[in-house]
């Protein structure tokens, strides 16, 4: 495995590779983001990794300065998954001077549900995502369910510039409670830890109620929200939306099927996001 800093130096080492698979992440790495390592092996090789905690996709308040930046035992995670290169930039190497042309996603998915929360968010995403495919090249990039706006708009990014690269999507890693891996969980107290899973649960209770028939979803998305807030949580949105946009079902799309409940919400000063797909 080599860990690689500059965009030259990974060029040069990709050079004649047709065939590479990416996986993008923040570092931290958890079996969440191991899962996705081995799912891009399955669809390419070589298999390239970069760390890099992006700032473009901080908000002002948000928490990258305490971002968990664990290079030595991400590199260590890595080498035992065989990655052929770990490309690490620093902010400089990626950014030397000011990212000033920026990749900005139509409103409308990228407007709502994390776009309205966190403005800005998906620009940095999609910026540097777009950047770091423009280094790698890659033939298949790998992203997870868990983020599941942020997949959905990353491939349309792909599709919309002709892209070569197909982004394939690797399902949500659970703990045994069903708590989804996340690096931002560290931040969980103890008494929190225990209470997290209940979003995962709620949102099993939501797909259930739909599945057997209820149709009132503004009803089932007001309760579970007023369920959040009454355990103490601080809710940004938990709803049900259409897998293939992500805009709010009509009736004869509840029936229809192809829905996902998605959820975002502030467990103490830790914002916790989840998804489940009916």
């Amino acid at each position: 495995m080599k860990l690689i800093r500059s965009i030259d130096e990974l060029r040069a080492q990709l050079r004649g590779q047709n065939r590479t698979a990416f996986v993008p992440t923040m570092g931290n790495l958890h079996e969440g983001h191991l899962s996705l390592v081995r799912l891009a092996r399955q669809h390419g090789d070589p298999v390239v990794t970069s760390i890099f905690v992006n700032p473009l996709q901080f908000g002002p308040g948000e928490d990258f300065e305490r971002y968990p930046r664990t290079l030595d035992a991400d590199i260590e995670k890595l080498q035992k998954e065989n990655v052929y290169v770990v490309f690490a930039p620093t902010e400089r190497d990626l950014y030397p001077q000011p990212q000033e042309y920026r990749v900005q996603p139509p409103g409308g998915m990228g407007d709502m549900l994390e776009g309205e929360f966190r403005p800005g968010f998906f620009q940095g995403v999609c910026t540097v995502v777009m950047k770091l495919m423009v280094c790698a090249q890659p033939r298949v990039a790998v992203f997870g369910k868990k983020d599941y706006q942020q997949l959905m708009i990353v491939r349309e990014m792909c599709k919309q510039f002709a892209m070569p690269t197909d982004v394939v999507a690797g399902e949500t890693i659970r703990d045994c409670d069903g708590l989804a891996l996340s690096s931002r969980n560290r931040f969980l107290t103890p008494e929190e830890r225990v209470e997290a899973p209940m979003l995962y649960r709620l949102l099993n209770q939501i797909r259930d109620k739909i599945l057997s028939g209820e149709k009132d979803i503004q009803g089932i998305e007001r309760r579970a929200f007023s369920k959040l807030i009454d355990r103490g949580w601080q809710p940004d949105y938990i709803s049900v939306r259409k897998q293939a946009d992500l805009r709010s079902p009509t009736a004869q799309e509840v029936d229809a099927g192809k829905l996902v409940v998605v959820a975002a919400a502030r467990l103490g000063n830790t914002r916790l996001i989840d998804n489940l797909e009916v």
